[in-house]
C-alpha cells in the first residue's frame, strides 16, 4: 500500500522555535534573584523613606513608615493634581502701566457732515436717502424705519435707473473738504489743509481723515500735552441736507478718533459738535495686550487681505465681504476688495438681502478666538472728555462776520469749532500675562516632590526603570507561557493530521 503523508507546517513551528530561542538568550532571573532586586531597588533609591520600610527590624516601625510614606505620597498626588488643574484653567493676570514719552503718536480723526447731501441733488433724487440707507446696511447700521426701503417709490427708482451709480452720485453731491467747508486749520503750531485729509466712505457719506498714516513721514507727533489739531469748519446747513424722517435732525460734525490706517467707527464711539460750539476734546491713549487662545481670546494669526494691521471691525467688514461676493458676485463699494461694484439693483435684490441673513444667521461674529472676528491681539484706544462753550463769543462774531463777509446769524448757525489735544504725553498700557509658565509649573511640581517625597526627576528616572524591568520581566513569562501552550496545540494537530492521512491513504 503506497503511503501518501501529509506535509506538516514546519514554517510555524519554526518560527516559533525561533522566538522561543530569542527569548531564552537571557533567562528569567530566579524568584530569589527578583526579590534581591526589589531590596536593592528600595534600599539605595532617593525616594526619602521607602529604606526605612525595608530595613527597620520591628514591624511597628515599618507600619509607621509605611503610613508616613503613603501619607506623603497622597499629599503629593493632591498637590501635583490642584496645581495641574489651575494651569489648565489658563489663569492671566492683568498688568497696568503708565508709560511717559517725549513724543506721542497723534491719532487719526475722521470728520463727516451730519448733513450729508446737497440740497439741490436731493431735490432731483429725492430717493437717495432711502437708497443711501440700502448701502448704510452694509456698515452694520440699524435702520430706524425699514418700510422706507420697501416703499414702491425705491423700487421704481431702482428699476428705471438701471446704470445709476451711488458710488459717483455720494462722491460728487455728499459733504466736501475745501476752503470754504474747512476755514482753519493747525496742528502743533504748523498750518494745514483740504491735502492733508483722506476721502472715505462712512454710513454718514464722504467723510475726510486727518493723518490716516499711508506714508510713515507723514505720521503726525506731539511733544506738548494741551496742543494738538485745531479746526474751524463751516457745514453751510443751506447748502447740504438730510431727512429728518429718518432720525437726522441735527446739524453740526461728527468725527471719530481712532489709530492711524484703521477703519473708523461710529457706532457707539462717535463724538459730535454742533454749530455755534467750541468743542475741546482731551484724549488719553489706552493700548491693550491680549493673550492668544487658551489664555486669552485673540488669534495672532488673523490677517486682513486689504489692510497692514488686524482690527475686528475691519475684520467684520471683510466678513461681509466674501459673503457678499460669492452670494452676489459684486462688490459694495464701502466694502474691501477688487470685485466689480454692485448696481442698484444688486444692492436692492441681493446685498441687502445677504446683510440680513448674515445678521439674522450671525455669520459674521466677533469676540471669541472661534468667532470670525476675535479680538485683536493688540488693540490702541483713544478715551476721550469732551467739553463745550459757545463759539464765537459776541466780540468775535462781529470780527468774523466782516471777515467772512457773512451775517451774524449765519456764522452761529453755521460754524463748528473742534480742538482735539493729550491730556498728558503718556500712554497707558494694560497687558496680559500667563499667571502660570510652563517652566513656573514645572518648578511648583518640584518644589512638591522635594517638600513630601525628596524625590527629583532622576528619582522619577528611577522608579520608571524599576517599573519597567519588572514589566519587562512579566511580558517574557506571559510570552514564554503563550509559545508553549501553542507549541502544544500544533503537535496535537499534526499527530492528529498524519494519523488521518495514513488512515485514508
Amino acid at each position: 500500500m503506497e503511503q501518501c503523508e501529509k506535509p506538516t507546517s514546519h514554517a510555524e513551528k519554526g518560527v516559533l522555535e525561533k522566538i522561543k530561542l530569542y527569548l531564552l538568550r537571557k533567562p528569567l532571573p530566579s524568584p530569589t534573584d527578583q526579590r534581591k532586586f526589589g531590596h536593592d531597588f528600595a534600599t539605595s533609591t532617593s525616594f526619602h523613606g521607602v529604606h526605612n520600610i525595608v530595613r527597620n527590624q520591628s514591624k511597628i516601625r515599618k507600619v509607621i513608615w509605611l503610613a508616613v510614606v503613603l501619607g506623603s505620597v497622597s499629599l503629593l498626588v493632591w498637590q501635583i493634581y490642584s496645581r495641574l488643574v489651575n494651569y489648565f484653567t489658563w489663569p492671566i493676570t492683568t498688568v497696568v502701566e503708565v508709560q511717559y514719552v517725549e513724543k506721542i503718536e497723534f491719532p487719526a480723526v475722521t470728520f463727516c457732515n451730519l448733513n450729508r447731501f446737497k440740497t439741490d441733488a436731493v431735490v432731483r433724487f429725492g430717493n437717495i436717502f432711502y437708497l443711501w440707507s440700502i448701502v448704510s446696511k452694509v456698515f452694520g447700521v440699524q435702520e430706524i424705519n425699514a418700510n422706507f426701503t420697501d416703499s414702491q417709490k425705491v423700487i421704481d427708482f431702482v428699476e428705471t435707473h438701471q446704470n445709476f451709480s451711488i458710488t459717483e452720485f455720494v462722491k460728487n453731491n455728499g459733504f466736501f473738504l475745501n476752503r470754504s467747508t474747512l476755514l482753519a486749520c493747525d496742528f502743533f503750531g504748523m498750518r494745514c489743509g483740504p491735502e492733508d485729509f483722506k476721502h472715505i466712505f462712512t454710513e454718514y457719506g464722504n467723510c475726510f481723515t486727518f493723518n490716516h498714516g499711508e506714508n510713515i513721514q507723514e505720521k503726525k507727533k506731539v511733544s506738548v500735552s494741551g496742543r494738538g489739531l485745531n479746526l474751524v469748519f463751516d457745514v453751510h446747513q443751506e447748502k447740504f441736507t438730510d431727512n429728518p424722517d429718518l432720525g437726522f435732525a441735527d446739524a453740526g460734525i461728527v468725527f471719530a478718533i481712532h489709530p492711524p490706517r484703521r477703519e473708523p467707527r461710529f457706532d457707539g464711539l462717535g463724538l459730535s459738535s454742533p454749530v455755534g460750539m467750541h468743542a475741546r476734546v482731551t484724549i488719553r491713549q489706552l493700548r491693550t495686550v491680549h493673550q492668544e487662545y487658551p489664555w486669552g481670546e485673540c488669534n495672532p494669526n488673523m490677517k486682513l487681505r486689504g489692510l497692514d494691521s488686524y482690527s475686528t471691525f475691519g475684520c467684520l467688514k471683510e466678513c461681509r465681504a466674501r459673503h457678499i461676493e460669492r452670494q452676489c458676485g459684486c462688490l459694495p463699494f464701502t466694502l474691501p476688495g477688487n470685485k466689480i461694484e454692485c448696481d442698484l439693483q444688486k444692492y436692492y435684490n441681493c446685498v441687502s438681502p445677504v446683510i440680513e441673513h448674515i445678521e439674522l444667521k450671525a455669520l459674521c461674529t466677533m469676540g471669541t478666538h472661534n468667532s470670525s472676528c476675535p479680538v485683536s491681539c493688540e488693540e490702541t484706544e483713544y478715551p476721550a472728555a469732551i467739553s463745550y462753550s459757545t463759539f464765537p463769543r459776541q466780540s468775535a462774531l462781529k470780527h468774523l462776520s466782516r471777515r467772512l463777509n457773512q451775517s451774524e446769524a449765519y456764522i452761529r448757525e453755521n460754524l463748528v469749532n473742534i480742538e482735539i489735544n493729550y491730556s498728558d504725553l503718556n500712554y497707558e498700557i494694560t497687558q496680559q500675562h500667563k499667571a502660570v509658565s510652563v517652566p513656573e509649573l514645572l518648578a511648583d511640581v518640584g518644589g512638591q516632590l522635594g517638600l513630601f517625597c525628596g524625590a527629583s526627576l532622576i528619582t522619577i528616572i528611577e522608579i520608571i526603570e524599576y517599573i519597567f524591568t519588572n514589566f519587562y520581566w512579566v511580558c517574557i513569562f506571559f510570552l514564554l507561557k503563550i509559545l508553549k501552550v501553542t507549541q502544544w496545540t500544533l503537535q496535537s494537530q499534526n499527530h492528529s493530521g498524519n494519523k488521518n492521512s495514513i488512515e485514508e491513504c
